[in-house]
């Protein structure tokens, strides 16, 4: 049986201690040169599938209500006019679903750059309940001419383009490119990102 004095004992810990830090130093050195060579990689596009789930989130609203009148003129003589007031849901935002790798740039730092699409009205819809005709007639002396079965369905088209235009020069663009930048913000801090860059189409 092989006898081994204490300071044998001692610098063969101290050898296999210096290989594990050693082993720990490479494999360290690898991973930060992986991540430098695969992160700007991976991460533009985990980030892109974090924004992209905000997509329903980055909406605004508005509720505008227009007074459409219309006349048709009836041949060979007479004429048929209506009086429609019109509430209509008009939303806006930014479709962050069509957002690409090539949008986001993540530096070494950290920081990430998101460039935003502009935004747009996603949806004008007519309220059933706060909709109706406030007045409809026909020309007194042509009472035998039917009532026009579109006349109404043009007005609410009339009203839903008058609606949509209201909201517009109310700001609901710039609204809605606002809550976009931030949400996108919002949730990238609670990503754990510190330094965040949005630019939108107004910037």
């Amino acid at each position: 049986m092989e006898n081994r004095s204490p300071f044998a004992a001692v610098h063969s810990n101290r050898m296999r201690n210096l290989r594990l830090g050693i082993l720990l130093l490479v494999l360290a050195a690898g991973a930060v040169i992986y991540w430098r060579t695969t992160g700007s990689r991976t991460q533009p596009a985990n980030v892109l599938a974090q924004v992209q789930q905000l997509n329903q989130l980055a909406t605004v609203r508005y509720t505008v209500q227009r007074i459409v009148t219309l006349t048709e003129e009836k041949h060979p003589v007479g004429s048929e006019s209506i009086l429609l007031i019109v509430q209509a849901r008009v939303e806006a935002g930014v479709d962050l679903s069509s957002l690409a790798a090539k949008d986001i740039v993540r530096k070494r730092d950290g920081s990430v750059t998101i460039t935003l699409p502009a935004p747009r009205i996603l949806n004008v819809a007519i309220d059933e309940n706060e909709t109706k005709v406030w007045d409809r007639q026909k020309t007194w002396w042509t009472p035998w001419v039917p009532y026009s079965l579109d006349l109404e369905k043009r007005a609410r088209m009339m009203g839903l383009d008058s609606a949509k235009e209201s909201a517009i020069e109310m700001g609901i663009l710039t609204a809605s490119e606002k809550n976009a930048e931030a949400s996108v913000r919002s949730l990238l801090g609670l990503a754990g990102f510190k330094n965040v860059t949005v630019v939108t189409p107004s910037t």
